[in-house]
C-alpha cells in the first residue's frame, strides 16, 4: 500500500513552525482478519499519545479508519490496541515512549475477532466473565440495611486489590494460553470471580468456585504472568488465579 501523508496549513516554504519538524511513520492495520498494514506519515509534535496520533490520521488522511475510543484520559479502556507489539490503552501510551526509529506499528488487540481496522468483536471476553461465575448475586432486599463490611478484614483487601478492573481486554490480548486454549476463561473473568469469592455480600459463592475451576478455569492457567505485566491499572490477576487455586484446593479437602 502507499504511503499517505500531509503537510500542516502554512507549512510551505518554511512559513509555519512545524515546518521543520520530524515526521512520524505510522503503519496501521486495516481491513478485518483479510488485510494488510497501510503507511501514513504525520507531524511528530512534543507530548503526543498514540490515540492523538490515530485520531488525527482518521480526521485528515484516512476517514473511514475505525478505532474506539471514548474519555481519552485513562478511564474507559476502550483505546486499547497492540502498539509495536504490545497491548496498551493508546490514550495513555505517549509517542516518545513507545516508538522504534520513529515507527509506530498498530494492530487490533489479539485473540479476539477482528470486525474492522483497529476494532475487534469482544463478545467471546464478556460471555467469559458470565462462564467464571461473573455476575453479582444479591442476598439483600431494598427494605434491609446497608451491609456491614470491615475495610480492614482480610477478604475486603483480597477483594481490594482486584476490584479496579474495567474489562478493557489488554490482559486477555496479552495472554498466550488464550491465544492456544479458547476454552480458557482468560485473566480478567478469572480475576472477577476472585473479588466475588471474596465479597461476603455475594450469595453464590461455591458456584463461582465451580465455575472458575470447571474446563478452562483458573487450572489452565500457566502463570506466566503477561496479563499482570500488561495491565495499564497495575493490577495482578495472576494473583487472583493463584487465589481461585488455593481456594478450591481448600474447598476440595474440606469436602464442600
Amino acid at each position: 500500500m502507499e504511503t499517505k501523508a500531509y503537510a500542516p496549513a502554512g507549512a510551505q516554504g518554511g512559513a509555519h513552525p512545524e515546518a521543520s519538524a520530524r515526521t512520524l511513520t505510522v503503519r496501521i492495520w486495516r481491513g478485518a482478519e483479510e488485510g494488510g498494514f497501510a503507511t501514513y506519515q504525520v507531524p511528530w509534535r512534543e507530548n503526543q499519545t498514540v490515540l492523538d496520533v490515530v485520531t488525527e490520521i482518521q480526521r485528515r488522511i484516512e476517514p473511514d479508519l475505525s478505532y474506539r475510543f471514548s474519555c481519552r484520559v485513562g478511564v474507559c479502556g476502550s483505546c486499547a490496541m497492540t502498539v509495536n507489539g504490545k497491548p496498551r490503552w493508546t490514550c495513555r501510551s505517549h509517542v516518545s515512549n513507545v516508538q522504534q526509529g520513529g515507527v509506530i506499528e498498530l494492530e487490533p488487540l489479539r485473540n479476539m475477532p477482528r470486525i474492522k481496522d483497529l476494532v475487534v468483536d469482544m463478545t467471546e471476553f464478556f460471555d467469559k466473565w458470565q462462564k467464571a461465575g461473573g455476575r453479582f448475586v444479591g442476598t439483600a432486599t431494598r427494605e434491609d440495611p446497608p451491609a456491614r463490611v470491615d475495610p480492614a478484614s482480610r477478604k475486603r483487601k483480597l477483594a481490594d486489590a482486584a476490584i479496579e478492573c474495567i474489562n478493557c481486554g489488554v490482559c486477555y490480548a496479552a495472554c498466550d494460553v488464550v491465544g492456544w486454549d479458547k476454552n480458557y476463561l482468560g485473566p480478567a473473568a478469572l480475576n472477577r470471580a476472585w473479588t466475588l469469592v471474596n465479597d461476603e455480600r455475594h450469595g453464590d459463592i461455591r458456584g463461582v468456585i465451580k465455575q472458575a475451576t470447571a474446563q478452562g478455569g483458573c487450572n489452565a492457567c500457566h502463570t506466566q504472568g503477561s496479563c499482570m505485566t500488561h495491565c495499564p491499572v497495575s493490577l495482578s490477576p495472576t494473583g487472583s488465579i493463584a487465589g481461585l487455586k488455593k481456594r478450591a484446593l481448600l474447598e476440595f479437602f474440606k469436602g464442600d
